[in-house]
């Protein structure tokens, strides 16, 4: 079920910046479909590659994407300016998500 979260992510971010770049209200709506569109899709990837190899911290980055671009969207859209608070609680969740892959990595790396 991964694989299929990881490409409905990637078709909504292809949506997002379709959005952003044709029918977005103002410039700054524009570009936080953009930045939201461009990580998700980036995490959509990186959770196909990782999936079978570093599932949880792939599971990270997914929920992580999803939070940061969903509220990033609401904002593009319109919705309330709280969700700019909610924003980083998704990167980290990115981040550590990506910590977490490299450590992966690094402990079942034959020496």
């Amino acid at each position: 079920m991964l694989g299929f979260w990881a490409a409905l992510s990637g078709a909504l971010a292809i949506t997002a910046g379709a959005f952003g770049a044709h029918g977005a209200a103002s410039p700054q709506a524009a570009e936080w479909l953009r930045t939201g569109g461009i990580y998700q899709m980036v995490h959509a990837v990186a959770v196909i590659a990782l999936m079978h190899i570093a599932r949880w911290p792939a599971i990270l980055m997914l929920v992580g994407a999803a939070i940061f671009a969903t509220t990033l969207y609401g904002l593009g859209l319109g919705g309330p300016k709280w969700l700019g608070a909610v924003t980083p609680i998704g990167g980290t969740l990115m981040i550590i998500g990506w910590l977490w892959a490299g450590w992966a990595y690094l402990a079942t790396r034959k020496p």
